[in-house]
């Protein structure tokens, strides 16, 4: 027997072999810290569906931005718990709420570091917990929630906000929020616009996370998980809307849909690792499942292979601190 002509092993045989002919590489400045701040809270408070990530205290929240800031990952993603909702999301324009209260510290502090960014959407403010304002029959009413979404954006700007996340997924709503920016005077404040976001069983910790007041899903707006197609559409839509980034949002289940916009937009593509699959992880690891770190690293190197360009992550600075 002669062997095999081909013999692709060699290029696997040792550490130092695998490390140089590898075709997708992580870096720290590729990755964003989601973060909670919650108003009205001296100490952290854990959120239990999430080990290892709290809500943040005003205080605590400074030193975690130092810390992030020190870890060289890119950016943060900013999220307010308020102590108060109303039907209207008030607190979300409120430029003492606790979102914008936050963004000030944040811009202040870690603004020349990282790239201070914040999520643009009302189901953290509303007492009904959807991602918009609801009309006289309960509806989420698509164009009263983007003048909604154009004064959050004005709010968030003024707080020092560097890039806008668009979550809320109502029709126009980038178009709608760079038309706002652009007419006061904030035409240098960049928007992530959240193009492909599913309806995903995925979101159940974070809901916890944003002490989440909603009742029913949020079907109506966001993606159906089993459509391929409408992923690109929507990100299409976004690109000529005038988006400086677009998402792809869950990761894991949908590096199908990030390969497809990653392969056609002509502009960054990022992808959200969201609770659920930083839950699972924790909880297979604590049960001696899986081995915690490599799927870290795995899951994370999945993303970027599949076409993303950053990853929203709550190992952030974990992953940063163990990439050589």
């Amino acid at each position: 027997m002669t062997g095999p002509d081909r013999r692709p092993r060699r290029l696997r045989a040792t550490p130092a072999m695998r490390r140089l002919v590898a075709e997708t590489r992580l870096h720290r400045a590729e990755l964003i810290l989601p973060m909670f701040v919650r108003e009205g809270i001296s100490q952290p408070v854990p959120i239990r569906s999430m080990p290892g990530v709290v809500q943040h205290s005003l205080d605590s929240f400074r030193a975690a931005l130092g810390e992030a800031a020190a870890s060289g990952i890119g950016g943060v993603m900013l999220f307010g718990v308020p102590e108060h909702k109303d039907a209207i999301g008030s607190g979300a324009t409120d430029e003492n709420g606790i979102l914008n209260v936050a963004t000030r510290i944040a811009a202040a502090e870690v603004g020349s570091a990282l790239v201070v960014q914040t999520d643009l959407c009302l189901d953290e403010f509303t007492d009904h917990g959807h991602c918009g304002v609801l009309d006289a029959d309960g509806r989420v009413d698509n164009d009263a929630s983007l003048e909604r979404y154009q004064e959050m954006a004005l709010a968030q700007a003024a707080a020092g906000s560097a890039l806008l996340g668009l979550s809320g997924m109502m029709d126009g709503q980038v178009a709608a929020v760079r038309e706002a920016l652009d007419s006061a005077a904030y035409s240098q404040t960049a928007i992530l616009g959240y193009a492909a976001k599913y309806a995903s069983a995925f979101y159940g910790p974070f809901r916890e996370a944003v002490d989440s007041s909603l009742v029913g899903d949020r079907r109506t707006y966001q993606l159906d998980p089993t459509n391929r197609r409408e992923g690109l559409h929507e990100a299409r839509l976004d690109i000529d809307e005038g988006a400086d980034i677009i998402m792809v949002k869950p990761a894991m289940s949908y590096l199908d849909i990030l390969a497809d916009v990653a392969a056609e937009s002509p502009i960054p593509v990022w992808a959200y690792q969201v609770s659920g699959e930083y839950a699972m992880v924790e909880a297979a690891a604590a049960n001696g499942w899986i081995d915690r770190e490599r799927a870290i690293m795995e899951s994370l190197v999945g993303i970027r292979r599949a076409g993303a360009e950053a990853v929203l992550t709550y190992w952030a600075i974990e992953a940063a601190e163990a990439i050589a």
